[in-house]
């Protein structure tokens, strides 16, 4: 069996390393001198609410560009069937102009 005050002393190493590894990754502000395991836990908190609200806003304005995108696209379809239609009449008024030229002369 593993000697419990081993195992506690690997445990607290365990925290101090992962605690450690925590102030890396949240921002520590003006005080980044020395923070209670509290402070930090309750920094590293308030710093993933932030990025998950962040992360929210982005896929809203996700959501946003994409059904702008396709708005888009629609009217982009449509224009192009107009140019074709216009194009097509346009043809044919043209064709039209050029039997009654030759009729003429």
């Amino acid at each position: 069996e593993a000697d419990p005050a081993v195992c506690s002393h690997s445990r607290r190493a365990q925290l101090r390393l992962c605690l450690e590894r925590l102030k890396g990754l949240v921002p520590l502000g003006t005080a980044a001198g020395r923070h209670t395991t509290l402070s930090l836990l309750t920094r590293a908190r308030l710093h993933i609410q932030k990025l998950e609200d962040q992360e929210r806003r982005a896929l809203h304005q996700i959501e946003q560009l994409q059904r702008e995108q396709r708005h888009l696209q629609r009217q982009l379809e449509k224009l192009g069937m107009e140019r074709v239609r216009i194009d097509s009449i346009g043809s044919s008024l043209s064709s039209e102009r050029s039997d009654s030229d030759r009729g003429e002369s």
